[in-house]
């Protein structure tokens, strides 16, 4: 496999958070600018060391600028952002996070539904700190969230926040494969009225990842269908989720994405290709509001070399 097209599960993303355990520690006990005296020379090494992320990120900064008519920073604050992210996760997980200074917006839509008792699908992004709408979900008892993640990947992340709190792994499930018995527990869970969360940015760990092309920042970029593909085995609602911050405060996005998702089975690859181009439009719209805190350091354009593709551009 050639470095363009190593796929993202094989970049060694937990290199770069080796140290946070450390940095954690001095942002507990000094503050958080003594943490970023000390995060800095952790980031230089990595850039210096990583050259696809590196690569990876100013692509995608380049793509931002055109995107947006606006001039991004460089590669370093994006880099930058990424370890301040880190950060946020282990202060929420470490119950040192303020969730008073988390605004909701459409929050009414999850809100609406748990008073129905009736769940759903969310469909999020690697796109600001998803984590605190786990923490959320543990402030709000009625709300309760099911993460699927590919933990193999993030196995040292993982038992590193739950070093920090035993509970952070409860709502987790891997799903590097989607077995018929995996969607059967994750429809129980929606019948219940709880909710299910899966990121839509990142093409599945598989042989032959069964993906639909969509434009994204002016370029054709592989998009997984799998979450449209379970939304139409549960048969239930579909949000979108996003998550930025802004400042010394951070914003939750809930978006109402479909009512229900029924693929036809003549037009099936057109219904898959249409909400993947409506998933990157709604992502390309909130990844320009807050551009550094998109975090796939991989060749997100780079169309993987398929047997087949499930859906056509």
């Amino acid at each position: 496999m050639s470095a363009r097209s190593l796929h993202w599960a094989a970049i060694n993303e937990i290199s770069f958070v080796a140290g946070m355990r450390f940095l954690f520690w001095i942002c507990r006990v000094f503050g958080r600018w003594p943490f970023r005296v000390v995060l800095y020379p952790v980031l230089a090494w990595y850039v210096l060391t990583k050259p696809l992320p590196r690569k990876a990120s100013r692509d995608y900064l380049r793509r931002m600028e055109r995107f947006s008519g606006r001039a991004q920073p460089g590669v370093m604050r994006h880099f930058a952002a990424f370890g301040e992210s880190i950060l946020d996760k282990m202060l929420r997980w470490g119950g040192l996070f303020k969730v008073d200074d988390v605004t909701l917006h459409g929050g009414e839509l999850i809100t609406d539904a748990v008073a129905a008792g009736r769940g759903g699908l969310l469909i999020c992004a690697h796109l600001g700190n998803l984590e605190l709408c786990r923490v959320l979900s543990r402030q709000r008892h009625d709300i309760k969230l099911t993460v699927l993640v590919h933990t193999k990947h993030a196995q040292a992340f993982n038992e590193m926040l739950g070093s920090l709190n035993p509970a952070s792994q409860l709502n987790l499930m891997q799903v590097t494969d989607m077995s018929p018995a995996t969607a059967m527990l994750l429809a129980e869970r929606v019948a219940r009225g709880e909710f299910v969360v899966i990121a839509g940015d990142r093409v599945p760990v598989s042989h032959n990842p069964r993906v639909a092309v969509a434009d994204f920042l002016g370029a054709p970029a592989a998009f997984p269908v799998g979450p449209y593909v379970l939304a139409g085995v549960l048969q239930c609602p579909v949000f979108l989720l996003f998550s930025m911050r802004r400042g010394r405060r951070s914003d939750l996005y809930f978006e109402r994405f479909r009512d229900a998702v029924r693929i036809p089975r003549k037009e099936r690859d057109a219904a898959l290709a249409q909400m993947a181009g409506d998933y990157a439009r709604r992502l390309e719209h909130h990844a320009a509001q807050a551009p550094l805190q998109w975090f796939n350091f991989y060749d997100f354009w780079h169309l993987p070399e398929l047997e087949r593709f499930d859906v056509p551009r």
